[in-house]
C-alpha cells in the first residue's frame, strides 16, 4: 500500500496546486488538484487498485487510461521519496 514519507511538508496553495516537499531530500514537486487527490489518496490504508477505484468514484468520465496516468504518478512520487510502500507484517 502507498504511504506518505512522514518527512513530506504539503503546502496547498489558493490557485489550488499542491506543494510537496520532502526535507530528506529537499526535493520538492507540484501537483496541480488532479495530482493532489491522488497524493491524498495514497494514505497508507488504500491499496494501488483501491486508489484507482476511489479516483475513478471521482471522475467517472474520465478516459480508460486513468488507471494507468494514477500509476504513473504513484511511481513518480516513490521515486521521488514522497511515498513507499507499506509492507505488511506477518
Amino acid at each position: 500500500m502507498p504511504v506518505p514519507n512522514p518527512a513530506t511538508i504539503q503546502e496547498i496553495g489558493a490557485d489550488g496546486w499542491t506543494l510537496l516537499v520532502n526535507t530528506d531530500t529537499a526535493g520538492a514537486m507540484a501537483l496541480n488538484r488532479t495530482g493532489a487527490l491522488i497524493w491524498r489518496l495514497a494514505d497508507g490504508h488504500r491499496t494501488t487498485g483501491e486508489i484507482v477505484a476511489a479516483f475513478r468514484g471521482q471522475f467517472p468520465d474520465a478516459p480508460d487510461t486513468v488507471g494507468d496516468d494514477v500509476r504513473e504518478l504513484l511511481s513518480k512520487l516513490t521515486d521521488e521519496g514522497f511515498i513507499g510502500e507499506e509492507i505488511p507484517i506477518r
